[in-house]
């Protein structure tokens, strides 16, 4: 007889969770106090990138498991995955391409030129766009010519729409079986229903009070969502400070961003405009019109992402499933999949 799954948490990581576990044919329940829209992956931009998680020889493998996935995932347009061109960049040194990003096709790009990559660096058109005065070129050589910045790389990677890719989860999660209930808090992990025998710990933040985990630690990100930038088809990510990128989605375009230690879930006008004003510095265009505010809080965790099996006092298995920082989506189905190896004694 399989096990009865219960999952604390429904952002990414207990919705990527439940799917897994529903689809091998386990009666699955997601608790959750917030859903959807509500949860800090609710608030993420969801460019597959590794970024404010570790250890890196944990975090690459699982990052990479979730990225052939999402590939995968981004042939069926209702998902709300597609493939973007990541233009990752820093403006004070020579940005390091990583070993891992090597083998999937990552390229070094001349800010102030088209990348490499693109068949019109061949024939003379970046080089001629970049020598003309910046009133004089389209808003896309505009946008191309990325002078703030003094190195970068190019890099094709998922993009997961949060608007869209989260529903879509959860409706796969409830067509498989599974079952969501909303509003609902526990205080530790042991008041989940006996009749789960197995439980899942996607808590995300909110591990640190259920199970006492005082290495997780709130790194504080906001946003801000703009209409959708003409001209900008790819994305643009720079971690030098201040913290800057610009995110095309399918409707909009989620500007960012901060990474702060902070508890604080409130939108600072103050820190929206200076997001606003930097990726218009940036861009090289005027700034948007701010048509939302998004805060959440990254569960950067400081001995590392947290997945492994253990024991509640009454003997049922716990999976932990937590720590993933600002790479929750990028580490989703990676760790999903390891869980579920836990949990069903699968494991090698």
């Amino acid at each position: 007889m399989k096990h009865q799954v219960a999952i604390v948490g429904a952002g990414v990581s207990g919705l990527t969770c439940g799917l897994v576990f529903a689809q091998h044919g386990y009666r699955t329940a997601i608790f959750a106090k917030e859903i959807g829209q509500q949860t800090t992956s609710g608030a993420a931009a969801a460019l597959w990138f590794p970024y404010d998680a570790e250890p890196a020889d944990k975090v690459i493998p699982f990052a990479l498991r979730t990225c052939r996935t999402l590939i995968d995932l981004a042939r069926n347009p209702d998902s709300g995955v597609s493939m973007i061109e990541l233009r990752q960049f820093s403006r004070t040194e020579k940005i390091h391409i990583p070993d891992w990003a090597i083998p999937l096709g990552a390229r070094a790009v001349v800010p102030s030129l088209l990348p490499v990559m693109s068949s019109q660096v061949e024939n003379g058109a970046a080089v001629e766009a970049a020598t003309r005065p910046v009133a004089e070129r389209t808003g896309r050589e505009r946008i191309r010519s990325l002078k703030i910045f003094k190195s970068g790389f190019s890099l094709s990677v998922p993009l997961m729409d949060t608007t869209i890719y989260l529903d879509y989860l959860a409706n796969r999660f409830v067509a498989a079986g599974g079952s969501i209930a909303p509003n609902t808090h526990f205080a530790q992990l042991e008041d989940v229903d006996p009749k789960f025998d197995v439980v899942i710990n996607c808590a995300g933040i909110g591990a640190r009070e259920l199970v006492r985990d005082t290495d997780l630690e709130p790194h504080h990100g906001q946003v801000a969502i703009v209409p959708r930038i003409k001209d900008l088809p790819y994305a643009v990510v720079c971690d030098d400070a201040p913290l800057m990128y610009a995110i095309p989605r399918r409707n909009d375009c989620v500007l960012g961003g901060t990474n702060e230690l902070s508890n604080d879930l409130a939108a600072d006008s103050t820190t929206t405009m200076r997001i606003v004003t930097e990726c218009a510095r940036a861009l090289k265009i005027e700034k948007p019109n701010v048509l939302d505010e998004r805060v959440g809080l990254r569960p950067f965790r400081k001995s590392g992402v947290r997945v492994e099996r253990d024991q509640l006092r009454n003997g049922r298995t716990i999976v932990h499933n937590y720590g993933h920082g600002g790479s929750g989506f990028t580490l989703s189905w990676g760790c999903a999949e390891r869980v579920f190896e836990l949990a069903t004694d699968s494991a090698a």
